[in-house]
């Protein structure tokens, strides 16, 4: 073949590349002006955003093959990595320190107790269910699953017929889980490696420092420097209103990008960078963060379009009893259990323990850690592992989904027919209100 026949071969397949590039992104398109169209009236049914998008993506990727992205291509993990990385900074921005040191039970008590228990009651779990599954790769599972997305169960956080208690422990628990089973996630990831030899103990030490370490340094820098940023521009009044929240999202990028030259963990840099950020800025001057909630909302959506056609379509096959098993007691048992335990001495009935145990939905962050164990791990069960998670997202998306609005219904029918003079604490005290995850 001379040069010239490989240079129209090599312009023939490029543009066939772009060509398919270019159908999945109109499709993608396509989704998010339907759903748009008709968000509104899905508020009002038991279709969630998670069911609709994971539904198109499925119906768009393996039945019309409109969408063809492998889990371990760059496109995927590029959208899981900037996803996460706002998602993180804009959780973490609104932890409210004041509110939190005035109502911490609830909260503290699902993290502290309730969220270490959940991590151990899945390891157990995998060990005894999955076939070959090892100690330390069942840990690494286990803390992919530990994750709640609010997200994905909107309904429940924001009805305001639901105790405050209840509402609020839930939110700030799915805001704040993330960021703590990220470095629990890069430890665990670096203990079963280095238990198959794929890296010594003193590589994985090494890298568990630098991921957590540099990660610390660009959230912190990043956070102050945005912080600042907004303070002098609020007291000077330099910028216009809309630049304010292009400042935030910027600040978010900047952890993200310290972090990532220094060889940290973007995910860390960016929920310490959200900490910081949301602890230093003016009080005063609005609302700053809502490009970045939208911003990270579209992501959100594009992910689970995403995760429907290029990770659940292809596992469908391989799916087996152990892996549907395994789902299904991370969401029960491995959840519920560890919940109710947690919430020994509050007072809470077993109606309001099932309620808070029930509704922790594994979303985004658990798909993001699938793509990291697939682009950056070899692990023997990798596969395994993979299926684990594929099959606990699928589940959750649908189960919570459609169950979140007859649920509370229940629940709020039954709190409702109690008297006042009788609830507990957990139940009738308000909670100091914390911002939401997702858009109101």
């Amino acid at each position: 073949m001379t040069t010239d026949q490989r240079t129209r071969v090599f312009v023939s397949e490029t543009q066939y590349d772009r060509r398919v590039e270019g159908w999945e992104l109109a499709t993608i398109a396509f989704v998010l002006l339907v759903f748009a169209a008709v968000a509104r009236r899905l508020e009002s049914s038991v279709i969630t955003s998670a069911i609709f998008f994971t539904s198109a993506g499925l119906l768009a990727g393996p039945v019309l093959g409109l969408i063809d992205l492998r889990i371990g291509g760059e496109p995927v993990k590029l959208l899981a990595e900037a996803t996460l990385t706002l998602v993180l900074f804009a959780d973490a921005s609104r932890i409210s320190l004041p509110a939190l040191r005035n109502e911490f039970a609830v909260p503290l008590r699902l993290l502290a107790i309730g969220l270490p228990l959940t991590i151990l009651a899945g390891m157990l779990a995998g060990v005894a269910v999955l076939p070959g599954m090892s100690l330390v790769e069942a840990l690494v599972l286990s803390i992919m699953l530990a994750c709640t997305d609010a997200a994905l169960g909107q309904a429940v956080v924001t009805d305001e017929r639901i105790p405050s208690r209840i509402r609020q422990g839930l939110n700030v628990e799915s805001g704040l889980n993330d960021g703590i089973c990220v470095p629990l996630f890069f430890i665990a990831l670096a203990l079963a490696e280095a238990e198959e030899g794929a890296l010594t103990a003193h590589a994985a030490v090494q890298l568990v420092l630098e991921e957590i370490g540099y990660g610390l340094v660009g959230g912190v820098a990043a956070g102050v420097l945005g912080a600042l940023a907004l303070r002098f521009a609020t007291r000077r009044s330099f910028v216009e209103p809309h630049w304010f929240q292009i400042l935030t999202v910027a600040t978010a990028v900047l952890s993200a990008g310290i972090a990532t030259g220094l060889g940290g963990s973007i995910f860390i840099a960016a929920f310490t960078g959200g900490f910081v950020f949301g602890v230093i800025r003016p009080s005063s001057g609005g609302d700053v963060s809502y490009l970045l909630d939208e911003g990270g909302e579209v992501l959100n959506a594009v992910t689970f379009i995403v995760f429907g056609a290029a990770i659940l379509g292809p596992a469908l096959d391989d799916l087996g009893w152990e892996i549907a098993v395994y789902a299904v007691l991370s969401l029960t048992v491995v959840r519920m259990v560890p919940v109710a335990l947690s919430l020994l001495g509050t007072g809470a009935r077993r109606p309001a323990l099932a309620f808070v145990g029930w509704f922790g939905p594994r979303g985004l962050a658990t798909i993001v850690f699938a793509v990291i164990l697939i682009d950056e791990s070899s692990l023997p069960h990798e596969q395994t592992m993979l299926l684990a998670v594929v099959a606990t997202i699928a589940i959750s998306v649908y189960a919570h989904g459609l169950s979140s609005r007859p649920l509370t219904d229940r629940y709020v029918r039954w709190y409702a027919s109690d008297k006042r003079d009788e609830l507990p604490p957990m139940e009738s005290v308000p909670a100091a209100e914390h911002r939401w995850r997702t858009t109101r």
